[in-house]
């Protein structure tokens, strides 16, 4: 495993990839309603990167065919844009992205609700995104990488959820997936010792019943086995002396 430490002139371009793709979230959170396709938010998610200079990286990536990743209610993740795909009062949808600026990569994801959701939901995507926060308590040099990985999955297990053990999060740079790998579930060993400068995807993916998915034919979305709901949260992170910064958040 080779775990890169960005220069101070890499992390001042990973800031400002991720400074965009906080804006891009806050307008695209906008149309976010019951009636509009998943393959219209697709549509404007990308025209919305691209008006900041940017390249929308998920598209073409291993030959996805769009640039958002859009999964809705028992979907965790990787769900594909389409016209067919019509959001309802009460559905919840994550979005995932990655873009670049300048060669620099951001990521993040944000699971929204669509009109008047239940209680149920609001509290998954609630506790969801705090598990996010709990992680990066640990995301500082002097801690190590699986000290993030642990109190993620305590955090949502504690409210009787699942934690995806199919996918993780991951390092990111120049390269989408750089090392190391993030489990969202409670590891045995520690892992390796964090460093002022690593940068990482960090991404609890939950679900409110079993952890265990199934990937569909498509050759992309994955689903909840038994088709419970799934919320997904994710920021790229750097890595401090201090304590973690975020580079991702909406302002």
């Amino acid at each position: 495993m080779s775990v890169s430490i960005k220069s101070a002139r890499e992390i001042e371009l990973m800031r400002e990839a991720g400074k965009i793709l906080g804006k891009v979230y806050k307008e695209i959170a906008k149309e976010i309603k019951p009636g509009v396709s998943t393959y219209t938010i697709d549509r404007i998610g990308e025209e919305i990167i691209r008006s900041y200079g940017c390249i929308p990286e998920e598209k073409g990536y291993q030959g996805y065919p769009a640039s958002f990743c859009v999964s809705v209610n028992d979907q965790v993740v990787h769900g594909i844009p389409s016209k067919n795909k019509i959001l309802r009062d009460g559905d919840i949808v994550s979005l995932d992205t990655v873009l670049s600026y300048k060669g620099y990569m951001a990521d993040a994801a944000r699971t929204y609700g669509v009109g008047e959701i239940s209680s149920e939901a609001k509290k998954l995507i609630d506790v969801t995104k705090q598990s996010f926060f709990e992680g990066i308590k640990f995301a500082k040099e002097g801690c190590r990488l699986h000290d993030i990985s642990n109190a993620i999955a305590d955090y949502n297990e504690s409210f009787g959820y699942g934690v995806l053990r199919d996918l993780c999060g991951h390092g990111i740079g120049t390269s989408m997936h750089e090392d190391p790998q993030i489990p969202n579930y409670r590891q045995e060993h520690r892992g390796i010792r964090l460093y002022e400068g690593m940068t990482l995807a960090i991404e609890p993916m939950v679900t409110a019943g079993d952890w265990r998915v199934n990937f569909l034919d498509d050759g992309w979305t994955v689903e909840t086995r038994d088709h419970s709901l799934s919320a997904h949260y994710e920021n790229t992170v750097l890595v401090t002396k201090e304590g973690s910064e975020i580079l991702t958040l909406e302002n």
